[in-house]
């Protein structure tokens, strides 16, 4: 088939024993800590789950430098928990919403806070708060056959070795089958699809050189650095 110009590559993650995994999109679960809803200002009751989306190619491979964006002067990594899915489906039940993971990585929520802020202030869209380019690093993608099935463990980033956030995964307000189910009776889930799965309280903002080290317990650590 011809096309107007050359379609993009299909955008992959490496994953552990196994050929790459292409990506086909990324969920992003909002406020799923409730010590991160506060520090938000948002009531961590367990109401139901929101999402909002990054395009496929914001990806960024481990061990890469993210590019300071443009138009912020608060850039801000939030450390998440990512789900692979392997099979889809509509009206996932709960019960067996596990079954369709193949795997799970380490991400970074990247986000222009100041960008972020002004747009909810005037009720506008805030897609290019959390949408820009690169902002989605990822880990290898480790199959849940070595894992088992992921429902606690810490989850931590450290900027510069430090510490700036450190919970649990057992902490989230919607767990991982729920979030799927859930998500499930919105759209159709696929193959291929990413879910980013909320981050913990302890989000601040990084500057040019810094480096930045987030971690799930048995997973591969995902290392980035902050460039010009």
């Amino acid at each position: 088939m011809k096309y107007a110009f050359a379609p993009p590559q299909i955008v992959t993650l490496p994953a552990m024993s196994c050929n790459p995994f292409p990506v086909r999109r990324i969920f992003c679960v909002g406020r799923n800590y409730p010590e991160h809803a506060r520090e938000m200002g948002a009531d961590p009751e367990r109401e139901p789950p929101f999402f909002f989306m990054k395009p496929t190619d914001a990806i960024l491979p481990n061990n890469s430098v993210l590019p300071y964006p443009p138009g912020t002067e608060n850039l801000q990594p939030e450390v998440e928990l990512v789900v692979a899915m392997q099979l889809g489906g509509r009206q996932i039940p709960i019960e067996i919403a596990n079954d369709y993971i193949f795997g799970y990585a380490v991400g970074l929520d990247m986000t222009l806070r100041d960008v972020q802020k002004t747009a909810r202030e005037k009720g506008l869209p805030w897609d290019m708060a959390k949408g820009f380019d690169h902002s989605a690093p990822c880990s290898a993608i480790t199959p849940e056959f070595y894992t088992g099935v992921i429902a606690q463990g810490k989850i931590e980033l450290k900027v510069n070795g430090e510490v700036r956030q450190s919970a649990d995964v057992s902490d989230m307000i919607w767990k991982i089958p729920e979030i799927i189910s859930y998500l499930s009776t919105m759209v159709e889930i696929c193959p291929g699809d990413l879910i980013f799965t909320g981050t913990p309280a302890g989000t601040a903002p990084v500057v040019k050189g810094d480096v930045i080290e987030a971690t799930v317990a048995g997973l591969e650590p995902l290392i980035i650095t902050i460039g010009s």
